[in-house]
């Protein structure tokens, strides 16, 4: 498990991370959302410790990761595909790394046949492209055999057999009871794959909540109802913190709420229902609502300009 309480970081005037508190439990992929200068790299930095908090503190599995005598055995983390000495083979390169953790050398080949460079072992690095090195350094992320594993956008450059391998490993590593956190601007991939969602903007916290709750929270997402008693259930769904308005067909449609949550209800107050559905919005509809008020970089939208090159 991870654990950050009340972390910040300041990089002169700039606050990369403010007051930020979240825990990541074992079992499930979490997904890390947020624009880009949100403080999501920043975070896996602080909890790694490659940089220092100016307050809060970080606690993996009961310990700061400086006072981990054995760190790749306890925490695997893929920040930067590419941070591999270009001269070195991706043999070489993890069993280096490999000895500074005192891990057997039968583990370099068992990691490299995990992500499926074991016929290129002896090439060194610099020829790599983006997707080798990113299987790379998952390879690294999974020496040790760690129970806390971290992400930061796994998915690049890597291709459609790739992603879906990469997906369903993460999945399969939760499943095994592992902590497992996942950093990335892809939301159809997230969407896939994550099972909770910690989203930050501006280096505060948005949101902490499972991905169904998420989703739910987005104006676009709704519940359809249909009941003969649509005057008691839109009571009830208000005093319970949703909000129902009638359809233009007689309907009711429920929002803030999932449709379990929902159906719960109208058993609970005795409500006959005709028809309960769900009006899914999608997790990119969801997250660009929830993060209007946080993007930092705003690009123009062009309409209407001349081609380039047109001599306007």
């Amino acid at each position: 498990m991870i654990e950050v309480r009340g972390l910040t970081k300041r990089y002169g005037d700039k606050v990369a991370v403010s007051d930020l508190s979240f825990g990541i439990e074992p079992g499930r992929v979490t997904g890390f959302l947020g624009p880009n200068g949100a403080g999501k790299t920043t975070t896996m930095r602080l909890i790694l410790g490659l940089d220092y908090a100016d307050a809060g503190t970080v606690i993996v599995d009961g310990r700061q990761y400086r006072d981990l005598a054995y760190p790749m055995r306890e925490v695997g983390a893929l920040l930067d595909a590419k941070a591999v000495h270009g001269g070195r083979s991706a043999y070489n390169h993890l069993l280096c790394l490999a000895q500074t953790n005192n891990l057997p050398t039968s583990r370099v080949g068992e990691v490299l046949d995990l992500v499926g460079l074991s016929e290129v072992a002896r090439k060194r690095s610099k020829g790599f492209s983006l997707g080798m090195s990113q299987r790379l350094g998952i390879a690294a992320t999974m020496l040790g055999d760690p129970h806390v594993l971290m992400f930061d956008e796994p998915v690049n450059g890597l291709d459609p057999e790739g992603i879906l391998w990469i997906r369903n490993l993460m999945k399969a590593l939760a499943a095994e009871g592992r902590t497992v956190f996942v950093s990335s601007h892809l939301m159809s991939e997230m969407e896939n794959t994550a099972d909770h969602l910690i989203v930050i903007g501006r280096g505060k916290l948005i949101a902490d909540c499972t991905m169904a709750e998420f989703i739910a929270r987005s104006s676009g997402a709704a519940v359809r109802v249909r009941t003969p008693s649509s005057d008691q259930l839109l009571l009830a769904v208000a005093a319970k913190g949703g909000t129902a308005t009638v359809d233009g067909d007689g309907s009711l449609l429920v929002r803030g709420m999932p449709a379990d949550m929902v159906g719960d209800i109208a058993f609970e107050q005795g409500i006959r229902l005709h028809e309960l559905s769900i009006m899914r919005a999608s997790l990119e509809e969801a997250y660009m609502e929830v993060t209007a008020d946080s993007v930092e970089y705003h690009a123009e939208a062009r309409t209407g300009a001349a081609p380039i090159g047109s001599g306007v």
